[in-house]
């Protein structure tokens, strides 16, 4: 495991100026890049947590606040850890926060990401990886169908509603993608149940795009997420086990 370096860097969007934390091995270098996908409570102390493991892996690793249009993160207040009782509360906050991020939204700003890490001088040429948790699983999909040139892997985590039947679902992303793709789904999560996992694991398929999608026994959504109730250290390391070998055969080959 390699030093990391991390620091809140400022990212210029169509829409203004979105906070990030970045994250890379220390010292001189460029390493494969990372656009890692929050969940719904954003970048936060155990999120930035994960973005380390993954830089001292060898990568760099950029952490974007999706919900900059309504300030800088946290954009709401998070207790220190985030159970059931305080959960309810928080979602009345973030709810309206993830409907109003868009798919269009979405492909804009990761324009912009996409675009800083290209410039970035710890940041190595090449293809880029992606890995989102929770509503990020949806965010990877539609950045790794709209930029195939650039994306070469997308990993999805506990991530909710992959595939329905909405015109904007993710999964339609399938159809344009050309990067390699892990999905691990949370048993327990009801926002992703056996008919959509179907669903996805039939678009991926049909598309071409080569795959694999697992189901956790016995993990519920969130299962990666330190600070949260629904964490599960062996459903995590198994995660980390899945995405460390899809980032080395598709970003480091």
């Amino acid at each position: 495991m390699m030093a990391v370096r991390g620091s809140a860097v400022d990212i210029p969007t169509q829409d203004g100026m979105a906070d990030a934390y970045f994250v890379h091995p220390d010292g001189h270098g460029r390493h494969p890049a990372v656009l890692l996908y929050q969940d719904a409570f954003g970048p936060r102390p155990a999120l930035n947590a994960m973005a380390d493991r993954l830089a001292a892996e060898g990568y760099a690793v950029l952490v974007p606040n999706v919900f900059y249009r309504q300030g800088r993160s946290p954009v709401v207040s998070l207790p220190a850890h985030i159970d059931h009782d305080n959960r309810g509360a928080l979602f009345a906050e973030l709810g309206p926060l993830m409907q109003g991020l868009t798919p269009d939204l979405v492909v804009a700003d990761a324009h912009a990401y996409l675009g800083w890490l290209a410039d970035c001088p710890q940041a190595a040429d090449g293809p880029v990886g992606i890995t989102g948790y929770c509503m990020g699983a949806r965010l990877a999909l539609y950045t790794a169908g709209s930029y195939p040139d650039r994306v070469a892997a997308v990993g999805g985590f506990h991530g909710g509603r992959l595939a329905t039947d909405q015109p904007d679902s993710p999964h339609l992303a399938a159809a344009t993608m050309t990067a390699e793709a892990y999905f691990g789904h949370a048993d327990q999560d009801e926002s992703m149940p056996p008919a959509q996992q179907e669903f996805l694991e039939k678009a991926l398929t049909e598309a071409g795009v080569i795959h694999r999608c697992e189901v956790y026994q016995g993990a519920g959504h969130g299962y990666t997420q330190s600070d949260t109730s629904e964490f599960d250290p062996e459903a995590t390391e198994r995660h980390w086990a899945a995405l460390l070998d899809l980032f080395g055969r598709t970003l480091r080959g």
